[in-house]
């Protein structure tokens, strides 16, 4: 019975999230992205270098990179969906009433708050995987260039949206859902720019800096899961190439390395310890 109600509030919270604003401004920002990215990379495709037309090898380099850039983008525009989104779904529930509705009857706010997780995670993921699919089309159809691992590239995309609606369902059983929102997404900035502190650290050989990037990727995994998709989606040659000189120079979408397993047993940890700090909060909430 519980896993049966579990999974009736996941199919009504992704029933509620597609009748929501947040989703059709969100669908409208990808749209957008996907439009632009279109657009510039078909205008790569036969660009010129000094006179002489680019090298296959040379356009799957540019390919790589700018790749990368277009999914960081979707990947913030999915953090925003999905951070406000999860801050309405629980808190705005509790300050309308309706929440006293479903505890009313024999449910357990724990099988409220996992059900309402679940689909919150099915939408973000389904948004991420799509998205990332309709953009790999694109650069494959202007440029012929298609990521090495893309599997694994945006099961990380989705993995760092479920971190960040996991902390936003988090922060909704304390504070308001606008203010959930906005400091989810605050800390999803300020984990990215620590990260990029980090490796600029690491680069100038500065190990008290460098320390502040790994710090960051542990206490909140979104910029460590972002640097895992990278080395998916870029191709090795980028690294050959490029890879010195250019993390040396602490290039922001580089990555030098994939996942390992311990960090992503570490990210799964992560999303237990806090959905389960939620769901404590959600218990002893006043309704």
């Amino acid at each position: 019975m519980t896993a049966r109600t579990v999974f009736t509030l996941a199919a009504l919270t992704l029933r509620e999230a597609a009748r929501r604003r947040v989703l059709r401004a969100l669908a409208l920002l990808m749209v957008v992205l996907l439009a632009l990215s279109g657009w510039g990379f078909s205008r790569l495709a036969g660009t010129e270098l000094d006179g002489t037309e680019l090298t296959s090898g040379e356009t799957r380099l540019v390919a790589a990179q700018v790749l990368n850039l277009v999914m960081f983008g979707l990947s913030l525009i999915a953090a925003l969906g999905t951070a406000f989104l999860s801050g309405p779904t629980l808190a705005g529930e509790i300050e309308s009433g309706t929440a006293l509705a479903v505890l009313a009857r024999p449910v357990r706010r724990s099988t409220v708050l996992l059900g309402k997780w679940l689909g919150l995670v099915a939408f973000g993921s389904g948004v991420v995987v799509v998205a990332g699919l309709a953009q790999f089309l694109i650069v494959w159809g202007t440029l012929g260039y298609w990521p090495p691992q893309p599997v694994t590239g945006l099961a990380l995309l989705a993995a760092q949206t479920t971190v960040l609606l996991t902390l936003g369902l988090l922060l909704s059983t304390v504070v308001s859902p606008m203010a959930s929102g906005v400091m989810a997404v605050g800390l999803f900035g300020a984990t990215w720019i620590a990260g990029m502190v980090g490796v600029v650290g690491q680069a100038l050989g500065n190990e008290g800096v460098a320390a502040a990037g790994t710090v960051s990727r542990v206490l909140l995994p979104t910029d460590g899961l972002w640097r895992g998709a990278m080395n998916a989606f870029q191709d090795p040659i980028v690294l050959e190439r490029l890879g010195g000189p250019a993390l040396k120079g602490g290039f922001a979408f580089l990555s030098s390395a994939p996942l390992t397993a311990v960090y992503l047993v570490w990210v799964g940890v992560w999303i237990v310890l806090v959905l389960g700090l939620a769901a404590l909060a959600f218990h002893r909430r006043d309704l």
